[in-house]
């Protein structure tokens, strides 16, 4: 009898495996063989594999696809299609929508639209009712409609003793953890860049460092108190870095991912993109991205997130003081990452899959996805061809905004399929319809 789909000649990216050429058979939604290329029978569907590494899917655990609310810059059928595109399989909403994901009913609503999406999406919820900073909200409700992920994104918790007590749930909520923006808010009022050279000359108010790594240092220190499980998101400092790494080894609870952006760019960048290149936190300095790269390199930082964050023309073609912070980069997370580190021998294909795939499905509690490609796995794959080079084109892109940060550039590698739950989204490097 012929399997669903085979995936053949291509080759796994594990260290334990050697980049042997294998083919891999998928039944009813899970890998049920991996075998040498060319032992595959047959199946009623074929992807080609070959000169490519074969991969569990991509995770990306910070995504905002504006819905509800702000489906003018993107909603989840385009979030969605960008993150198949890019090799993604699973990702992560962030709550800072209108009205914001905070109850249960909300968490419903939005998983319904999301159904049958090219990718597996799961969403985060605030905090604090409504993310004012104010009151918790039910984390044992909002678990129970499966959420793992909470946070207030784009909002510090900055009062302590709330953020000690949401700490303090995650201690009864299995895998549950809490998710910080980590900048102190009094800090960086009416601040739009980096706080430094840059800033100056253009003549508009910085984001100080010391505003991330005060916010860092404090959390660290409620979470060790509590034994809570505590993620940075988007650390931007060398600074904050190294506290996270000296937590880490007095057995803190604390996990941090970066983005691809502030791995490649540096304030000096912003004059050139002009407001696409504002975000938050925001880009730093080429000291700071030193550091962060081989921090993701060497495992003290744990993961790759694009903060995938998509706005609509209006609110981009403005001075730099007013425009929207944020980027997009879900479709392109997998290919500035290989080309900035592991084309350059800087990274590893097996560390590359381990913080694009399997830590960031491990912090966020996503069961299905972040597996080696083995025997008995859920097939949600990439196939990810190192050598093909191309040019990022923002209005080919899948999202519904054109904020790239890479528009223009030249990358080495792309997704050539992506395999979600046994069945192929994107085929041939295009979406499957």
């Amino acid at each position: 009898m012929a399997a669903d789909l085979v995936i053949s000649g291509g080759r796994l990216a594990d260290s334990a495996h050697g980049g042997e050429r294998i083919d891999v058979i998928v039944e009813d939604g899970r890998i049920s063989a991996v075998v040498p290329a060319g032992e595959a029978s047959q199946a009623r569907r074929t992807l080609d594999a070959s000169d490519a590494w074969l991969m569990p899917g991509f995770v990306d655990i910070q995504v905002h696809f504006r819905t509800p609310g702000g489906t003018d810059s993107e909603d989840i059928a385009s979030g969605a299609a960008g993150a198949a595109m890019g090799g993604v399989t699973a990702c992560v909403m962030m709550p800072n929508t209108t009205p914001t994901i905070d109850t249960p009913d909300m968490v419903r609503d939005v998983l319904a639209l999301a159904a049958g999406a090219p990718c597996d999406i799961r969403t985060s919820a605030a905090i604090t009712t409504g993310r004012t900073g104010e009151r918790l909200t039910d984390f044992a409700a909002l678990y129970g409609m499966g959420v793992r992920v909470f946070t207030d994104d784009g909002d510090c918790v900055a009062d302590d003793t709330l953020m000690e007590a949401a700490l303090a749930a995650t201690v009864g909520l299995p895998g549950s953890v809490v998710s910080q923006h980590a900048e102190d808010p009094d800090m960086v009022a009416g601040g739009v860049i980096n706080e430094g050279l840059v800033s100056r000359r253009l003549g508009v108010r910085g984001r100080p460092a010391a505003a991330e790594v005060s916010v860092v240092l404090r959390d660290i220190e409620l979470a060790r108190r509590t034994g809570g499980r505590y993620h940075v998101l988007h650390i931007s400092t060398a600074d904050a870095m190294e506290l996270v790494e000296q937590a880490k080894r007095t057995g803190v609870a604390v996990s941090a991912e970066v983005t691809p952006q502030h791995l490649v760019l540096t304030e000096d960048d912003v004059e050139r993109l002009g407001t696409t290149g504002k975000m938050n936190p925001p880009l730093r300095l080429r000291s700071d991205v030193a550091a962060l790269c081989r921090g993701i390199c060497d495992g003290t930082l744990d993961a790759i997130a694009t903060d995938h964050a998509p706005h609509h023309a209006s609110l981009k073609d403005t001075s730099l003081r007013d425009a929207a912070p944020g980027m997009t980069g879900v479709e392109t997370m997998a290919s500035v990452i290989w080309s900035e580190l592991v084309a350059t021998g800087v990274m590893s294909p097996a560390r590359f899959v381990e913080v694009v795939s399997a830590a960031p499905a491990r912090i966020a509690g996503i069961a299905e996805h972040g597996h080696r490609v083995e025997a008995g796995m859920p097939a949600n794959l990439a196939v990810f061809d190192p050598a093909q080079r191309w040019t990022v084109r923002a209005d080919e892109l899948q999202s519904r905004s054109r904020n790239t940060p890479w528009a223009g550039r030249e990358l080495t590698g792309k997704v050539r399929h992506t395999v979600l739950a046994g069945r192929p989204v994107v085929s041939g490097g295009e979406l499957c319809g």
